[in-house]
């Protein structure tokens, strides 16, 4: 906060949006702060599909725009962050059902050069006789074509930007939520209510409201209005079986109904990731997000028109569902509701911007526009600076994950390399905060399965604002679908424990 006690600018919600924006602000010399009343990412933003994709079906309702900004930068992203977001393959089978050949094609042609694609490999066709791709497939797949996106782990993104916010300046309240608003001439006097303790007040000078679904709460506690915003709220859900296919590449599937689905490798191939659905979601429901016997039969049903290898509810290993909150664009189909962000700007006393919908895949673009609104308002505000930055962890030479990991390979030569590599697709260059002079796995401390040791999550806890089991085993990691239920029950009666111990000491420390 400034030397007169007031931020320049105050977000309030710790979704992707939120964060980018907290992140650039900081970066540009400003004091900056932001409020999530749970979890970094406990919501939408580590619900989606983990893909940094352009949307090639969005080409089909001629939304180039926001495809050719998503193309754009998905190698910005992946420069930015190599160690949680890399290249992918995906497959996309011909079937009689779906669109013809030649209009996927001309799909895909686009695709490949709307973005100024440079590190990622374009279209190719593919056929069952000459690739083993399809053999997971139905006999009836004879004829694909494969294309290029990108993965990336969703809540650990959010993360990386809460992370370099913070080192960078930014105040950072998780599970502290926005009770009060009121705006003066010229700042906003914004009432958060921690978990625990008693509410208290902050100032500052600019207003985002990146609430994701409940940008209409945060409107309304803002401008004491009953009228509507434009957003609709949009339930995703995914389901996580088995693995269906060998290989590190993905399918995209058509389905009679018009929309697609995904199945993906998860959790470096150990499991299949299927999703996504759009179904119309009621914000009255908004603290009790789950799939639905619905959404479980239809996703089952997808893949099993494309599988040889059929699956059922027995076959779901751990589902997540999220709510996206789109712009309403006042479509009649769900899956056809914009994917772009909308922003407004009000400057009618202290200036507020609220954010409407937006990907993943732009969240970096649009941090630069919501800031670019405040120009006038935050005249000492610098540059604009994240297009060629690092994300922490992300600073590899030639973002080259591979090259990185065999250099911490040699440096750890003792210590099981499957256990490196996973330490370094989730903390890229950290990793070494992790292992430190660690000789053996011992050095680790208690091993409480899954491959998660007390060595990780003492800094989870002191670095990543972990607070709960559910913060470490499914959000920072997705180490608690790999552990036994006996594992999880000794993880969660031991590390409440451990929290209250490392921030007591982070407190001592502080005074």
């Amino acid at each position: 906060m400034s030397s007169d006690n007031i931020f320049d600018l105050f977000v309030i919600g710790g979704g992707i949006n939120g964060l980018g924006v907290v992140r650039d602000a900081a970066g540009r010399g400003l004091s900056v702060g932001l409020c999530e009343k749970d979890d970094v990412a406990g919501h939408t933003s580590s619900s989606s599909t983990k893909l940094i994709h352009g949307g090639l079906r969005y080409l089909e309702h001629y939304d180039f725009a926001l495809v050719r900004k998503a193309l754009m930068e998905r190698e910005t992203l992946l420069k930015m962050a190599p160690h949680i977001i890399w290249p992918m393959r995906f497959v996309l089978p011909i079937a009689k059902s779906g669109r013809p050949a030649w209009l996927i094609r001309v799909g895909l042609f686009l695709y490949d050069h709307l973005g100024g694609r440079k590190m990622l490999p374009g279209t190719r066709t593919i056929r069952r006789s000459r690739s083993h791709k399809l053999n997971p497939l139905k006999d009836e797949f004879r004829l694909a074509y494969e294309y290029s996106d990108c993965w990336v782990d969703d809540a650990r993104l959010c993360i990386l930007n809460a992370i370099d916010a913070k080192e960078r300046g930014a105040e950072i309240f998780t599970r502290h939520t926005c009770v009060g608003l009121v705006r003066k001439s010229d700042h906003w006097v914004v009432t958060l209510k921690p978990l625990m303790g008693d509410a208290f007040e902050v100032k500052t000078r600019t207003l985002i409201n990146a609430a994701g679904p409940w940008v209409e709460e945060i409107t309304k506690l803002a401008v004491r209005s009953n009228a509507q915003t434009a957003v609709r709220l949009v339930k995703g859900s995914h389901i996580v079986t088995a693995p269906l296919f060998k290989g590190d590449h993905a399918y995209f599937f058509q389905n009679p109904d018009g929309r697609i689905i995904f199945a993906i490798p998860y959790e470096e191939g150990r499991y299949t990731l299927i999703g996504t659905t759009d179904v119309a979601f009621d914000q009255a429901q908004l603290d009790s997000v789950e799939i639905s016997d619905d959404e479980i039969e239809y996703l089952c049903t997808s893949a099993n028109a494309y599988f040889q290898t059929q699956i059922d509810r027995s076959s779901i290993v751990w589902t997540y569902s999220g709510v996206r909150p789109l712009y309403d664009d006042q479509s009649d189909d769900a899956s056809q509701v914009t994917r772009d962000y909308v922003l407004k700007y009000d400057n009618s006393g202290a200036p507020i911007v609220s954010i409407f919908g937006g990907k993943i895949t732009t969240y970096r673009t649009l941090s630069e526009h919501v800031l670019s609104q405040l120009e006038d308002d935050l005249p000492h505000m610098t540059e604009a600076w994240t297009a060629k930055s690092h994300l922490p962890g992300g600073d590899m030479s030639e973002a080259d994950f591979e090259g990185f990991v065999e250099s911490l390979v040699r440096g750890y030569a003792t210590i099981d390399g499957d256990i490196l590599y996973r330490l370094a697709r989730a903390y890229g260059t950290r990793a070494t905060m992790i292992l430190g002079d660690a000789i053996s796995v011992n050095d680790l401390g208690e091993d409480f399965g899954g491959g998660l040791f007390t060595a990780e999550i003492d800094y989870l806890i002191r670095h990543e604002f972990a607070e709960t089991t559910e913060d470490v085993l499914y959000r920072r990691s997705k180490l608690g679908i790999h552990m036994r239920p006996e594992d999880r029950k000794r993880f969660e009666a031991w590390f409440p424990g451990r929290v209250k111990e490392i921030r007591r000491s982070q407190a001592e420390i502080s005074a």
